[in-house]
């Protein structure tokens, strides 16, 4: 389980009495799930059912909307707004969205049901923009305001130009505003098979714990969701509160405080716990304490399992198909998936490099750095493929050929080169449900005319638009194969 450390700090009844009474508190939930013209969903209208319940029995004035035309969503939002502005600065407004949410040129829109979209440029027109919400919050001048968005489903509109990135765009949180998302920026969130998504759901069940402040309970609610999730989905938020605040306000509570960067290396120190260290390393990744935290790491995990299992785990043949999980295998790979970083992930392949759980780690491993490379790119005047890599935005050490020998993906990718795998036989179905005669152990070639310029084109489409489906959906070769080819691009498709 995981921990946060924290101070406690303990407030009188009293005093929760007087910010309670001082505290009107409003919301707006809206749950979108029958689309007319795109695909419906399952289990927004449930949860916005199940949230505007919690809210309402933790002294929330609700106004709850489902299946919501455009011009009642923002109406709704308008009244919204109003009835903040009436609560004073003392009120809290809190905005609930379950539903399809979709991003462009970096604004996010939340889609009515009414919604029919052709052309791209009309999406302003016919969505609601998230921003709006942030407008109302603004308007009134309230010291405390949350957003919480479960709308990143999936997109339904990824077959249009301009878009096709998925999940939504960060937001800026305006100074008092807590935003909070399903996935985390760009990612898609599982709709869930319970009734509820994963998402809603433990939000629902740790919101009434008395006195939890909200950055912990979010914390709770992604260990949740990753762990749900088996690591696909990971929940993120931002925040730019200015005061302590819970949803549950009883007597004797406890708010959890954030201890400074040494008070936490010191319990890090003292505890010896595997996973606080790398939540500090997570944290602090520039900290001063870095190395030694990386070797506290290697010394705790030889300490707990033997330093003979780590150093048989290293050794194991890269030529195993199947290796079967030690403990101290399963413990690691459980707790890179909980930290869901690239140095996690790192730390664990470089303990296992063909551990039971390598493949998975590489994949996900995968996915972080294209995610990675997608802000830093996004962040940098667009370049070609030949001047990124003069301008060093690839280094030596990444640089691939056709005929080079690749060090990164999965077993079947490792060792081999562009040229020797595009004449193979695919790991996974091209297309979800093809019958095994169609494409087990035939070859690419069979399906593609490969040559190096073809390749090339192909190779683009992973850096001109890497945030876009096209890198996240299972390769034939999976995700590894995907970033080689990246680099070959970013290379400048050398031979």
């Amino acid at each position: 389980m995981l921990r946060i450390c924290g101070l406690i700090v303990a407030f009188t009844a009293a005093m929760w009495a007087v910010a309670s009474s001082a505290e009107p508190r409003v919301a707006l939930v809206i749950g979108n799930s029958e689309y007319a013209s795109v695909s419906p969903l399952d289990n927004p209208v449930n949860d916005a059912r199940l949230i505007t319940e919690k809210l309402q029995g933790l002294g929330f004035e609700v106004r709850h909307l489902s299946d919501s035309n455009q011009i009642d969503m923002k109406r709704a939002i308008a009244q919204f707004g109003r009835d903040l502005r009436k609560g004073g600065e003392d009120a809290v407004g809190l905005f609930y969205y379950a539903g399809h949410g979709v991003q462009s040129f970096g604004s996010n829109y939340l889609l009515p049901v009414d919604i029919s979209l052709s052309d791209p440029a009309d999406l302003d027109l016919m969505a609601v923009e998230a921003r709006s919400v942030l407008h109302q919050m603004a308007s009134a001048r309230n010291r405390t305001n949350i957003v919480i968005l479960d709308a990143c489903r999936n997109n339904p509109f990824e077959d249009l130009a301009d878009m096709d990135d998925n999940g939504l765009a960060e937001m800026k949180a305006p100074t008092g505003t807590f935003l909070a998302y399903a996935t985390d920026p760009g990612g898609v969130a599982l709709d869930g098979s319970a009734g509820n998504s994963p998402f809603t759901l433990s939000l629902a069940k740790h919101i009434e714990t008395p006195g939890m402040a909200i950055e912990q309970l979010f914390k709770k609610v992604r260990v949740d969701v990753l762990d749900e999730t088996r690591g696909l989905q990971t929940p993120w938020d931002t925040s730019s509160l200015t005061q302590d605040f819970a949803f549950s306000l009883e007597t004797e509570t406890k708010i959890i405080a954030h201890r400074t960067e040494e008070e936490q290396w010191q319990e890090v120190v003292e505890t010896r716990d595997p996973v606080q260290i790398m939540l500090f390393l997570r944290t602090y990744p520039d900290s001063d304490h870095v190395e030694k935290a990386n070797d506290l790491l290697r010394t705790v995990m030889a300490e707990s399992f033997g330093t003979v299992a780590l150093a048989e785990a290293a050794n194991q043949s890269k030529e195993d198909e199947v290796a079967e999980a030690t403990e101290t295998d399963r413990l690691m790979f459980e707790l890179a998936q909980a930290d869901d970083s690239i140095h996690s992930y790192e730390v664990y392949l470089h303990s296992f490099p063909s551990g039971a759980f390598s493949d998975a780690a590489v994949e996900r491993l995968a996915a972080l750095r294209l995610k990675d490379e997608t802000v830093t790119r996004k962040a940098e005047p667009s370049v070609s493929a030949p001047e990124a890599a003069n301008s060093g935005q690839i280094s030596a050490t990444d640089a691939v050929t056709l005929q080079s020998v690749l060090t990164f993906g999965n077993k079947r990718v490792r060792g081999q080169t562009i040229e020797d795998l595009i004449a193979g036989a695919p790991q996974f179905p091209p297309i979800d449900g093809l019958p095994e005669e169609l494409w087990k152990d035939q070859t690419c070639s069979n399906c593609h005319q490969w040559t190096p310029e073809t390749l090339c084109d192909q190779a683009q489409t992973y850096v001109k638009r890497p945030a876009a489906g096209n890198v996240t959906k299972e390769h034939p070769f999976g995700g590894g194969l995907k970033v080689n080819l990246r680099r070959w691009a970013l290379g400048g498709c050398q031979g």
